[in-house]
């Protein structure tokens, strides 16, 4: 939510403002923190985790295809190892780009925490991308380093830091150093204002454009998210944690900002490294999802498919459509086919 400029006159039942020509919500500000206060988003995030009383012993995120998990505490402390090592090694600072070209596990979300932690901008591309749309992305975001897998790095050209492979005993130690100073992230000085990260349009109407979000757009957004935490806590008498499943690839800009959300509400995260219905059916039952983000196309799979009659779906609560627009005879035969889950638009009821 925008903040609002106190020299400027809003008119209080439109919410116009005549000097910018903008209209600006109604609704009470959200509070954020001082703009001049050093913060990067993952330290946001992360402040609000430790604000919980969940334990670090609670699973963060899950690889249903393999089964993997990192609970909480694993999550924080590889962060500041990898952290830790990435600017020891490579002498990584605020305002420094990285791309990151892998698909999905769970070094992505370590990958993203750590660098954002550093002041250092990520920037994920598709994983299947070519080698001409790749170079296309470089050009763009001007990265100092990258990381791949052996499977893509091969389309990535020479950097000034090179490229790290994520599947390397190299990558694995940075994780797990024990020399770490826990309290180096702490004196990383990184603005609001610098750039968080440079996502990827999809190049629908055009050449693909990198489209670069400050801490400070996240930050907003962040509180936001917490701000309806609250507010869902408040009416329910507890805080209520949720399992969520990522539909979305993670280098988009929806499933890097559900990881960010997870981790200020201590909820955790499932996903799979290729979907695949009846897979996402199975973590469903097996992980007790609560929720997760679907297209148009994905409600009518739970409509047409009789492969939902195959599992236990009884603890998914809502899911959020958006992309397209929801048609209501599809809402309807969703909803008469699924009565205690809650269909929303566009993430919203």
């Amino acid at each position: 939510m925008a903040e609002r400029n106190p020299y400027f006159s809003i008119d209080p039942n439109t919410g116009f403002c005549s000097e910018t020509r903008t209209y600006h919500s109604l609704r009470t500000p959200i509070s954020l923190p001082p703009e001049d206060q050093p913060l990067s988003v993952a330290e946001y995030c992360l402040s609000l985790f430790r604000s919980t009383s969940v334990s670090g012993d609670t699973t963060f995120v899950v690889n249903a295809t393999n089964g993997q998990t990192m609970s909480y505490s694993q999550f924080i402390s590889q962060i500041n190892s990898l952290a830790y090592s990435l600017h020891k090694r490579y002498s990584l600072y605020p305002n420094d780009v990285a791309f990151i070209l892998a698909p999905p596990s769970l070094q992505i979300p370590l990958l993203y925490f750590a660098l954002v932690s550093l002041g250092v901008a990520v920037s994920p591309a598709n994983p299947i991308s070519s080698n001409s749309e790749v170079t296309h992305q470089i050009q763009l975001a001007k990265p100092v380093i990258s990381f791949a897998t052996s499977q893509t790095s091969h389309k990535i050209p020479p950097l000034k830091h090179g490229t790290i492979l994520l599947d390397s005993p190299e990558f694995l130690s940075f994780l797990t150093q024990t020399n770490v100073d826990n309290g180096f992230i702490t004196r990383v000085k990184v603005k609001q204002s610098d750039t968080a990260a440079i996502l990827y349009s999809s190049g629908t109407t055009g050449p693909v454009k990198g489209v670069m979000l400050t801490h400070r757009n996240l930050i907003a957004l962040m509180a936001e998210i917490h701000c309806h935490n609250l507010a869902d806590a408040k009416e329910k008498g507890e805080p209520q944690r949720s399992v969520t499943f990522i539909t979305v690839p993670l280098f988009h800009v929806f499933g890097f900002f559900m990881l960010l959300g997870a981790v200020l509400g201590a909820d955790t995260v499932v996903f799979l490294e290729r979907f695949e219905f009846e897979d996402m059916l199975r973590a469903v039952e097996k992980y007790k999802i609560t929720g997760m983000p679907v297209s148009p196309p994905l409600v009518l799979a739970f409509v047409k498919s009789n492969l939902t009659k195959k599992h236990d779906l009884s603890s998914l609560d809502t899911l959020g459509s958006g992309g397209a627009p929801l048609g209501k005879d599809l809402a309807l035969q969703f909803k008469e086919k699924f009565p205690n889950v809650l269909l929303v638009q566009g993430m919203l009821e």
